[in-house]
């Protein structure tokens, strides 16, 4: 499982998800070229986006394949929101 948080600059967890995204083999088909961001994620890894590349992550979750999709999206949706409110924020994949 891999957990969705928001941290400060500090490191500091400012929010995060309550579930988290349940690794399939169909993340590791996404092609690179179409899902940059995504390609991030790993099981096992941590995987950290910045303001500015959340807009780009928000876009790749829009066209997400079903194998893909689950609550995990929408709870980084509002996660992703969290980064865009305040100054120094990150939204953080944290893999096992």
């Amino acid at each position: 499982m891999i957990n969705i948080q928001v941290r400060d600059e500090s490191g500091k967890v400012v929010a995060r998800a309550d579930g988290g995204v349940q690794w399939t083999a169909a993340f590791a088909d996404l092609d690179p070229g179409g899902f940059p961001m995504l390609q991030a994620l790993v099981p096992y890894g941590d995987a950290v986006f910045n303001h500015r590349q959340v807009p780009l992550l928000l876009a790749e979750l829009d066209r997400l394949p079903a194998a893909c999709d689950g609550d995990w999206v929408r709870q980084a949706r509002e996660l992703c929101r969290v980064v865009e409110q305040g100054p120094h924020r990150y939204l953080w994949f944290v893999g096992d």
